[in-house]
């Protein structure tokens, strides 16, 4: 992965498959940070995890003496250790919608998105399919908006969107409805980010290979 460059302070310790051990690459890459990425098996994850994550859980991030075990706090922990370039809006009330939006991401589609990927031929698993679809094309108009999600410059919130839009073809989900265009517009333009590409791990490249 094209964001460990050399030995660091810094260790995530990642799940090379898990959508929110890749929006957290995004941020490291985006940041350019000096990092080692460890990938981890999360059904065989080493014993130094236990150690350091008192839920033994990917991803996790150790920086110096500190320890972080839940994606976005990382997201937010590392946009303020490495200001440049920012990813969360200056502004209260702009930050309080990115985070909510967030929250909104979370709720709506990151539980289709675990629930589709962890039983892909499950009944229950084409219901959410078939949310999921729906609910991304009901989204789409926004993608159109602005240049990025709700945005004129790239933010976390597209930190967490993009995994999940990446992961498309393994869950099954096609996206070729007229109504789709700007989702599929906005998915050419962030797949062809440096940072998006540099943060993907080879599982997530034979993905779309």
């Amino acid at each position: 992965m094209g964001v460990v460059t050399k030995r660091s302070s810094m260790t995530f310790f990642s799940d090379p498959a898990s959508h929110y051990s890749h929006r957290v690459r995004i941020v490291l890459a985006e940041k350019g940070v000096t990092v080692d990425v460890v990938d981890v098996d999360p059904d065989n994850p080493p014993a130094e995890l236990a150690d350091l994550n008192p839920y033994n859980a990917l991803p996790t991030l150790v920086d110096r003496d500190l320890v972080l075990y839940e994606p976005n706090i990382m997201m937010e922990y590392l946009d303020e250790r490495f200001p440049h370039p920012p990813l969360l809006p200056v502004y209260p009330v702009a930050r309080a919608n990115s985070r909510l939006m967030i929250h909104r991401i979370q709720k709506d589609w990151c539980g289709l998105v675990d629930q589709i990927l962890a039983q892909p031929n499950a009944k229950a698993s084409e219901a959410a399919r078939k949310e999921l679809r729906e609910s991304l094309l009901a989204t789409a108009p926004l993608f159109g908006e602005m240049p990025f999600f709700l945005s004129e410059e790239f933010t976390i919130v597209d930190c967490c969107i993009a995994p999940i839009l990446w992961r498309l073809p393994a869950l099954g989900i096609e996206l070729n409805d007229k109504q789709a265009k700007p989702l599929q517009k906005y998915m050419e333009s962030i797949f062809s980010r440096e940072g998006f590409k540099a943060s993907l791990s080879d599982l997530e490249e034979d993905i779309r290979s």
